[in-house]
């Protein structure tokens, strides 16, 4: 399932526009359609033939107020079977990512922050022959808006040239990252038993579910939850794993 939202941006406001016929493209072909609802957003069903990461199209269709805009993205296409490690976006970064907010509501919400030194080129060893990536993202750095922490984030990723893979929005809050762990899990992704993050609640939520966490960068003194490994640098992380 692809999930897809149409806005319409003004000088200061943003609002989701309804009925609107949206088309997902996959390799050029219409593989699916939808109306999006009243807050902009439509799901579009899709069910894949082979598994991998394939570019996909959402445009909308005939209309007659919205002038043809489309937009572009990935669908990661796993088993169920495929080891997945999950990053924390911020163990990825010099500096945590911080919300920026928006004095223009049409603009697009930009990348921000500067990778780790070694941290794309590691991970791309790491997701070569062997694991999956799912990058996780909480959504209080977007002021809540998953639909624009997806976007940045994913746009980030690209900019630095990380391994494609699985962008995984979070809500706010302590428990949200193992709230999402279990959701995974409930689902049958339970290949999920690896995380690599920068904060203490994202590694705690491993642990306390008898998984693996390291953190990255080495965090301050005490900081670190008891059982968690910790890299001082990218190039440390595989030997942690």
């Amino acid at each position: 399932m692809v999930e897809a939202r149409l806005m319409s941006r003004g000088p200061a406001v943003s609002a989701g526009l309804g009925g609107e016929p949206l088309e997902l493209l996959v390799y050029g072909k219409v593989v699916a359609t939808a109306v999006t609802g009243e807050d902009g957003t439509a799901r579009l069903p899709f069910t894949p033939k082979a598994q991998g990461i394939i570019p996909v199209q959402v445009r909308v269709g005939e209309s007659g107020r919205v002038a043809p805009t489309e937009g572009l993205g990935h669908l990661a296409i796993w088993e169920r079977r495929n080891p997945i490690v999950a990053v924390e976006l911020a163990a990825l970064m010099d500096a945590p990512q911080t919300n920026k907010a928006l004095s223009d509501a049409r603009s697009k919400p930009e990348p921000e922050g500067t990778p780790l030194p070694d941290a794309a080129d590691e991970l791309g060893k790491l997701t070569q022959f062997y694991y999956r990536v799912m990058y996780v993202v909480p959504s209080a750095s977007f002021g809540g808006d998953r639909f624009q922490a997806s976007e940045s984030s994913r746009e980030w990723l690209k900019l630095h040239k990380f391994p494609a893979g699985y962008v995984l929005v979070v809500p706010g809050g302590e428990q949200a990252f193992g709230t999402a762990i279990d959701a995974l899990h409930a689902d049958g992704w339970k290949t999920v038993k690896t995380g690599i993050g920068r904060s203490k609640a994202f590694a705690e939520a491993f642990l306390q579910r008898r998984l693996a966490a390291v953190m990255v960068p080495e965090p301050a003194k005490g900081e670190a939850p008891r059982k968690a490994k910790v890299a001082k640098e990218w190039k440390e992380i595989r030997k942690k794993l």
